[in-house]
């Protein structure tokens, strides 16, 4: 029987609306600033329909930086599993000078997540904002969609697709499992 492929979601600019400050995007600081982005509830459940396992992959390294708390994180993260149809939040609380193995663009989270939900990576897809999840969706294995938000830093690495948001991001990807399962 063939393993289940997942989609990996990034939290903050794939799911809810990142706070840009100087063309970087933040994280919300709190439920006070956590807005869903439109269509995402619509984007996974269509996903889910279709069989995949969700799992959302966020580096959180401002509680390394002491500038959130783990507990804020996790406000925000159980807003979500009450909002979406989540399998698993996988959250990297490190910043880059912990060089550990877990924050993208190290494949860390993606690969630990598919081990624990016995996930085939190489069907799997991971939906990112930023060159570090492109970079981490292709250490892992995995096909990477990037979200075009215009953020004023530039990829490292070449996506397999661009698209404007999660909605054309579920669409590209549901476009693929249907080509693949028609060519067999």
């Amino acid at each position: 029987m063939a393993r289940p492929a997942a989609v990996f979601l990034d939290r903050d600019g794939v799911l809810v609306r990142a706070i840009v400050r100087s063309g970087v995007p933040r994280p919300p600081a709190g439920l006070h600033e956590l807005e869903l982005l439109p269509g995402v509830a619509d984007a996974c459940e269509r996903l889910r329909s279709a069989g995949f396992i969700l799992i959302v992959v966020t580096n959180q390294p401002d509680v390394a930086r002491g500038t959130m708390t783990p507990a804020q994180v996790e406000e925000i993260n159980n807003a979500l599993r009450e909002r979406l149809p989540l399998d698993e939040i996988v959250v990297c609380l490190h910043d880059d000078a912990d060089a550990c193995g877990c924050r993208k663009p190290q494949p860390g989270m993606l690969l630990a997540a598919a081990e624990r939900w016995d996930v085939d990576v190489h069907a799997s897809f991971l939906v990112g904002d930023r060159w570090r999840d492109i970079e981490a969706a292709r250490r892992a294995g995995c096909c990477a969609i990037f979200v075009d938000l215009g953020y004023a830093e530039s990829l490292r690495t070449d996506p397999d697709a661009v698209v404007g948001n999660l909605e054309e991001a579920a669409a590209w990807i549901l476009r693929q499992v249907t080509t693949e399962a028609v060519a067999r």
